[in-house]
């Protein structure tokens, strides 16, 4: 069944992979250029990460989305298993929002001129001022519903498990004295590991889990520190048996 399942990747599911992105490029590249990055710089790749899930034959399961509410802006933090969690995200969280990264990508080509005209969320910790603007950057952004989503252990995981949150975006959430909510990832790691990129998929269902919002109870470094403590050990609590526990993970 697993040489089946390549033979597929290989003739059909790669080349709609293919299309689908050079698609999904145009459309973001194009849309953000004429106005309305919110929109087309979500929109299309939502349906972009939904078709590759789709043909790559990869069952998704959501749990906890009724916790959210319609017009509230949150700051998403989720377990950073592997490749296939921004699939997972931008496909099936079914929230428009910006991804939160280092400032230093909005200086690559294309990629940096895409996020920038999309309004994703640099972080620039080059001093106070420019701290400063970029909190005032996502005051701006953050609101009507549009949210931000972070992997607050910087980098995937290599064992599966989960390795140190930092505190950037809880930081973030104080600032702007927004909720945050936890997600729970299960099953990226077994689709595509770090050590595995740009191999053959392998076949393992997809679980995203919603938790239940974390708002603020004051503002400061104690909400900080509370606020990450009960988002780790939310995030960890859905997990499943095999990756439960904490890893130290070199990459940070």
């Amino acid at each position: 069944m697993k040489y089946f399942y390549r033979i597929y990747q290989l003739f059909i599911a790669l080349p709609i992979v293919l299309v689908a992105t050079v698609l999904v490029v145009l459309f973001i590249s194009v849309g953000c250029a004429l106005g309305n990055g919110h929109f087309w710089g979500y929109y299309p790749a939502h349906i972009w990460a939904r078709v590759i899930l789709w043909a790559l034959l990869l069952p998704v399961k959501v749990e906890g989305r009724a916790q959210l509410e319609k017009d509230q802006s949150y700051v998403f933090v989720a377990n950073h298993q592997g490749a296939f969690d921004i699939f997972l995200i931008y496909g099936y969280l079914n929230r428009n929002f910006k991804w939160m990264m280092k400032h230093q990508l909005r200086n690559m080509p294309l990629v940096g001129y895409a996020c920038e005209k999309s309004h994703q969320i640099f972080v620039d910790k080059r001093g106070p001022k420019k701290i400063k603007a970029t909190y005032d950057k996502a005051r701006e952004t953050l609101q009507g519903g549009t949210s931000v989503t972070v992997f607050p252990e910087g980098s995937r995981s290599f064992t599966g498990h989960m390795g140190v949150f930092k505190r950037g975006a809880f930081a973030l959430a104080d600032e702007l004295q927004l909720p945050v909510v936890p997600l729970t990832i299960n099953g990226s790691f077994n689709v595509m590991p770090r050590m595995r990129d740009m191999k053959f998929v392998l076949w393992h269902p997809l679980t995203l889990t919603i938790h239940q919002p974390i708002y603020p109870v004051g503002q400061g470094a104690d909400n900080i520190e509370a606020t990450k403590n009960q988002a780790y050990d939310s995030v960890m609590s859905a997990l499943v048996p095999e990756y439960q526990g904490f890893v130290e993970n070199p990459d940070q």
